[in-house]
């Protein structure tokens, strides 16, 4: 079990998760499956520490279940109803983002050296 620090968030690495998932953010709490702290984890997940700060204890879990059910009710299966929360599109979009560019800079430091 590993507890690490970050800015405004701590990650519990080897902690329980949700089966089928890599980590889950519970307020200021990321847990990670061990062995699953990737970059893009630890960026996804600091977008849902970021998303329980601005909706709160009860709208975070309150608008992500009601999307997803919603999702459900209309005939999405699980992966389905999942990938339209709009809290994962956002959480999947910064973490994609932000390691595009970052790759993009080291690339770009390396081909002008």
């Amino acid at each position: 079990m590993a507890l690490l620090r970050r800015h405004g968030f701590v990650v519990w690495e080897g902690g329980w998760v949700p089966r089928g998932v890599d980590g889950i953010a519970l307020g200021r709490l990321v847990i990670v499956r061990r062995g699953r702290l990737t970059p893009y984890v630890e960026r996804h997940e600091a977008v849902h520490v970021r998303q329980w700060k601005r909706f709160g204890w009860i709208g975070f879990p309150t608008r992500y279940a009601a999307t997803y059910l919603r999702w459900r009710l209309r005939g999405k299966d699980h992966r389905g109803a999942y990938l339209r929360i709009p809290m994962e599109i956002e959480a999947d979009w910064v973490a994609r983002r932000s390691l595009g560019t970052a790759a993009t800079e080291v690339r770009g430091r390396v081909g002008t050296g």
